[in-house]
């Protein structure tokens, strides 16, 4: 899986049981001159047929289909001829969908209406925005399908309560939610961090994001909500739709989550600006910041802030990351202290916990 050629139109399949639903995102996709659909399926086993006689440089796939199903194509499809997926969903589908991703599929787009409706033309802009998300994709082989959540294995999650020693924000776009996943679950449950989480995703989503990394990680996560404390052992997620900060309050961090209208100007949402510049002023020296996946530069002003205020910066490297255009942005401006693979940050995570540590163990040393 790789980036496909700028000097071409992108070949779409689009695979969809209805076949309204069909006609009409063929024909929102070839109102692009950047886009030539090659092929409609109406089910997995056309769609695999399909997929491997026409090569398209990406798919888009629809989840619930009769004879084999999106789950059952993307295996088979993943491990015979790895292409890029994008999912258009309905908001009923929320576990289905990140199952999809956990699969290997790049990223989604969630339908406004349900059923074979008109609403569907209105997510033409995102979806164009998604198909060509694959010509920026890192020429490398695809990153193995993450496992699915299992219950974890490490004892009960840690009680709320405890002040944590420092602060990880971790801001990620497209590819962000099993790279979240695959971090986090290399975690203990009794790091003591508080972990805050900036990953670009529509309303209506993140609450089953982490509902299911929850369930995936020894850690304690949730949907953040206005004014929650900020503990250790726990990860709060920003919602969809708002922005996540943090604040210092009698001595206490404290979420602050702010909605964005609908007619905002705001380029990204939840925006990983926000969090990290927050975590900047609040924790100071305190905050890893940790910039993942994605498109676009959300993230390059926060990383510059919390180097500056004597925060730690990684940014996950070409190697990995499904898309490199965040941390490339963020590694250009000279405030990133290390560079690393997906595989490598809990380890990196786990080192700045235990410098913490130290760190309050000779102080108390020094006031006896």
């Amino acid at each position: 899986m790789s980036a496909a050629p700028r000097d071409r139109r992108l070949r779409v399949l689009v695979v969809d049981d209805s076949a309204y639903n069909r006609q009409t995102i063929a024909g929102m996709l070839e109102a692009s001159p950047e886009v030539e659909v090659v092929g409609r399926a109406s089910n997995g086993e056309e769609a695999l047929r399909d997929a491997l006689l026409l090569r398209p440089d990406v798919i888009t796939l629809d989840l619930e289909m009769p004879r084999m199903d999106g789950f059952t194509f993307l295996r088979l499809l993943m491990s015979r001829l790895p292409t890029p997926v994008v999912v258009v969903s309905s908001h009923s589908q929320q576990q289905n969908v990140f199952r999809a991703l956990e699969l290997g599929a790049l990223d989604f787009v969630a339908k406004p209406g349900v059923g074979a409706t008109a609403e569907l033309i209105a997510i033409q802009a995102e979806l164009l925005d998604k198909i060509n998300l694959v010509r920026a994709l890192r020429p490398a082989a695809p990153r193995p399908a993450a496992p699915p959540p299992q219950p974890v294995e490490s004892g009960p999650k840690a009680a709320p309560g405890a002040p944590p020693l420092g602060l990880v924000v971790l801001g990620a776009s497209t590819g962000g939610p099993p790279a979240l996943q695959a971090v986090l679950r290399d975690l203990p449950a009794d790091v003591p961090l508080a972990f805050l989480v900036a990953q670009h995703m529509p309303p209506g989503f993140t609450r089953a994001f982490a509902e299911r990394l929850h369930r995936a990680v020894a850690l304690r996560v949730k949907e953040a909500s206005d004014g929650d404390p900020v503990d250790a052992g726990q990860v709060l997620v920003a919602p969809g739709g708002h922005h996540l900060s943090v604040r210092l309050e009698a001595g206490v961090l404290r979420a602050v989550v702010r909605p964005v209208s609908p007619d905002s100007r705001a380029l990204y949402v939840p925006s990983i600006d926000a969090l990290f510049l927050s975590a900047a002023a609040c924790a100071r020296e305190r905050t890893l910041a940790i910039l993942m996946t994605g498109m676009g530069a959300d993230g390059r002003e926060g990383i510059i802030q919390v180097r500056a205020a004597g925060g730690r910066t990684l940014a996950e490297s070409e190697e990995t990351a499904v898309i490199f255009g965040m941390p490339r942005e963020a590694i250009d401006t000279g405030a990133v202290d290390r560079i690393r693979r997906l595989d490598e940050l809990a380890s990196e995570i786990r080192a700045f916990a235990d410098e913490l540590a130290r760190r309050q163990t000779d102080g108390t040393r020094q006031k006896h």
